[in-house]
Parts: structure tokens; C-alpha cells; sequence
């Protein structure tokens, strides 16, 4: 795995205000980019991908829905590189009504872990108030909280700190941590 994404505190942006789609920077905690998304508007079955840099010359992971508008969709997680499949993240349909959450699928399609917003009553009020509370998800594996996406409140760039601190044991590739990060900035941008 590269050097770049190997680090515990990362930054994720999401442009707003783009018209031809949503682009997402991620930076380490130097401000050095490590990966760049450039996802298209008005696409049916999502399909992101992330490159090295703006050049997108170096793709290095893919994010793909297995089906077209799903509430309960499934997206897998690979490594274009190499071609491991990473894993997989399934929306939780229903329940993310109240409060989001997303089961964490391992290569074989067993379930690890969870990403699930920080409170149901924040969850109800950031619905209701138009996002003006910054969401925070735990990301837990065996039930314990291993990393951290916290939300910065900005009207016009959603920015996620992604803290792998807590995860000491290494048990969340930061690969995977960094497309669930990118994933939750697209679908929660498509639910405002």
C-alpha cells in the first residue's frame, strides 16, 4: 500500500457548487492531496472513482453501486491496481431514514461492522434543520468505535475529518475507510 495512505487523520472536501458534477479532494494531515474524485452528474448507478491526483491519470480505487437507485444498495469497494475487492458497504434502507447507517461487507461478503451517525436525536434535528448540525459517524468494528467521520459545518465545501487514530490494531484499511468517507459525502449530498 502506498505511504500516502497509510496515515491516521485525513481530510475529505466536497465541492458544492459544481455544475458538471461533485469533486472531492482528500488530504493527509500535511495538506498534501492523496486522492481525487471527479463524479459525474446525474448518473443512475453510482461509479466513483478515485485517482492519484486532478490529473486522474493514476486511478487507484473504484466504488460502484450493484444496482440503479437502491435504497438499500450495496456498493463495492476494489483496488483498480491490483484488483482486490476491498470489501463492500450496504446502506441500511429504512432505518437510515432516521439515522444513517451502513453495514460493513468483508471481500466475502460477511458483515464486520457498522457506520452509524452518532445519535438519533441529532440525526432527527440535522434532518429537520437542513444540515446545520455537522454529522459525526463511528465507524465500529465488534462493536467497538475504531475511526471516526466528523463533519465541519461550511455552506458551500462539506468537509469530513476522517480520524483512524482509534485503530490501533489496523483492523479498517484506510483504502476502504477513505471510499466509505467519499461514498457518504455523495449520498448525503443527493439527500439535501
Amino acid at each position: 500500500m502506498k505511504p500516502k495512505l497509510t496515515q491516521t487523520q485525513y481530510l475529505v472536501r466536497k465541492k458544492i457548487l459544481s455544475i458538471l458534477g461533485s469533486k472531492f479532494h482528500i488530504y493527509d494531515n500535511s495538506g498534501q492531496l492523496v486522492l481525487f474524485s471527479q463524479m459525474k452528474a446525474f448518473k443512475l448507478k453510482e461509479d466513483i472513482r478515485l485517482y492519484s491526483d486532478e490529473t486522474m491519470q493514476e486511478e487507484l480505487i473504484t466504488i460502484k453501486a450493484r444496482s440503479v437507485i437502491d435504497f438499500s444498495a450495496t456498493y463495492d469497494v476494489v483496488d483498480t491496481e491490483t484488483g482486490e475487492r476491498l470489501g463492500s458497504l450496504r446502506r441500511k434502507g429504512m432505518k437510515s431514514i432516521l439515522k444513517d447507517e451502513w453495514i460493513i461487507l468483508d471481500p466475502n461478503e460477511s458483515e464486520v461492522g457498522l457506520i452509524k451517525e452518532d445519535s438519533i436525536l441529532l440525526a432527527l434535528l440535522r434532518r429537520f434543520l437542513i444540515n446545520l448540525i455537522p454529522q459525526k459517524f463511528n465507524v465500529e468494528i465488534n462493536s467497538k468505535t475504531i475511526t471516526v467521520f466528523g463533519q465541519n459545518f461550511n455552506p458551500f465545501v462539506s468537509k469530513l475529518n476522517v480520524d483512524f487514530s482509534l485503530d490501533t490494531a489496523n483492523q479498517l484499511d484506510r483504502r476502504f475507510g477513505l471510499a466509505a468517507a467519499v461514498l457518504l459525502l455523495a449520498i448525503e449530498g443527493k439527500q439535501e
